[in-house]
């Protein structure tokens, strides 16, 4: 068997909601559970994509897919795919009407105390540019 390719799904969730819900608001750290998921299973992560409420027949998702570049999805959990998608029987249906499996990864979420909520609102708040250049 080759090598599966996967793409990890996160879902966008406001920086507002962090104190509520630590873990929709942590795209990292969504993308990273899902990355240890793909490694345990001999998996490998070829694409990370955000989501907010996506409806589940819009095309840039797909394209991968059409490509053959894409054997399976996964999202951390159901919250995740709850908030990424409009409909996740929808997206699930498309899923197997392509042939592309669809997968949580089902681990436990992190505990996040007030020094992890700061980090990950610093991750969010720093401008990508301004997170990649060098000191």
């Amino acid at each position: 068997m080759g090598e599966v390719r996967v793409t990890a799904i996160a879902s966008l969730t406001p920086l507002e909601e962090l104190d509520h819900d630590p873990f929709l608001v942590d795209t990292h750290g969504q993308h990273l559970m899902c990355a240890r998921w793909a490694a345990d299973k001999g998996y490998t992560v070829t694409r990370q994509l955000y989501f907010y409420r996506l409806r589940p027949d819009h095309c840039s998702l797909w394209t991968d897919v059409d490509e053959g570049l894409v054997d399976l999805f996964v999202a951390a959990n159901d919250r995740v795919l709850d908030r990424a998608f409009t409909s996740v029987p929808a997206f699930a249906a498309e899923c197997e009407r392509r042939g592309v499996r669809l997968e949580t990864a089902g681990l436990d979420e992190p505990c996040y105390d007030a020094e992890r909520k700061a980090e990950v609102h610093r991750r969010l708040s720093i401008p990508a540019r301004a997170r990649s250049t060098p000191l």
